[in-house]
């Protein structure tokens, strides 16, 4: 089977964490490269989280990158509240000896992109701002990529604000660059996101492994239970990147999408027009701001979770 060669863009919490673990140890993924963003922390520890994660994955020499401190317009929005101050529920994890690559974020999606053989996915499980600088800087390397596969957005309602997704919300207007890009989207959002889960009984045996991958997971799942007192917790970001390489276990529909970048209460919100033909022809969304998206809408929560299970404890 032929790998999926995939670029990650993270702000690394908890579920980053849970994503970029995944990809790190699954067969089936060739992960070129991470780059990060600020977001869920600043993006200095965004970077630390990002190289410790790849540590208790057995991860060989996956360049990292650090990219931009703060969003296109305004300021940062850190969620400290479910995350933690330093991003990782404050549990003291031991710092990494990797070597952070001295490329930006930007000029590592450019040279990834340009120097793979196999068609590259981009898969932002964070705001957006990395990702609108680079296709503003490179337009043609752009073209090059297969598709991109975020976390954010909702069809539905919001967490940030009652109508806006927080990666959206953080910076929504790299969003709407992202979105109409031109490049094919696919959008696991609000809708499927809280859906895979994993308890208590399942992250304290994990925590219990002597495989360092399942430890630190485990682990982790439990001091994040700690942090926003829910049991289980959701497995979050993790879910985009098994969109990408299984998209058999994921209900989707291809929608009109617009990013919100007014000022209003509606600021970051991803409009999806889910009504009929018919309706559309009444009053159409601004065709030059919207965008064809796949959304994501329904999911085989079992399947998806066992994927996730398999790989991390392998």
């Amino acid at each position: 089977m032929t790998k999926t060669s995939i670029i990650m863009d993270v702000d690394t919490g908890v579920d980053d964490a849970f994503a970029v673990l995944f990809a790190a140890m699954h067969p089936d993924i060739n992960l070129l490269g991470i780059t990060c963003v600020d977001g869920n922390t600043n993006v200095d520890q965004v970077v630390a989280n990002t190289l410790k994660v790849l540590d208790a994955a057995g991860a060989g020499d996956i360049p990292v990158a650090r990219g931009a401190v703060r969003p296109l317009l305004g300021k940062s929005h850190y969620a400290e509240y479910v995350h933690g101050k330093d991003g990782m529920c404050d549990l003291g994890i031991a710092p990494s000896n990797r070597k952070v690559d001295p490329r930006s974020a930007v000029e590592l999606l450019r040279d990834l992109i340009e120097s793979s053989q196999e068609p590259v996915t981009i898969i932002p499980v964070a705001p957006l701002t990395n990702i609108a600088l680079f296709l503003r800087a490179f337009p043609e390397t752009a073209k090059k990529i297969h598709r991109i596969v975020l976390m954010g957005g909702s069809a539905s309602a919001g967490n940030a604000t009652a109508a806006a997704e927080f990666n959206v919300w953080h910076d929504p207007e790299a969003a709407a660059i992202v979105f109409q890009s031109g490049v094919p989207i696919s959008m696991y959002g609000l809708d499927v996101f809280m859906r895979p889960t994993v308890g208590r009984e399942e992250a304290t045996a994990m925590s219990k492994s002597d495989k360092p991958a399942s430890q630190f997971a485990g682990s982790l799942a439990l001091g994040f239970m700690e942090q926003v007192r829910t049991d289980p917790i959701s497995l979050g970001d993790y879910g985009a990147v098994a969109f990408a390489i299984q998209p058999d276990l994921f209900t989707t529909e291809m929608f009109d999408v617009v990013v919100d970048t007014s000022a209003g209460p509606a600021r970051g919100q991803t409009i999806v027009d889910r009504r009929g033909a018919w309706l559309k022809q009444l009053e159409p969304l601004d065709l030059e701001d919207s965008a064809k998206v796949r959304v994501a809408l329904d999911l085989d929560v079992d399947a998806v979770v066992k994927l996730w299970l398999k790989t991390v404890n392998s």
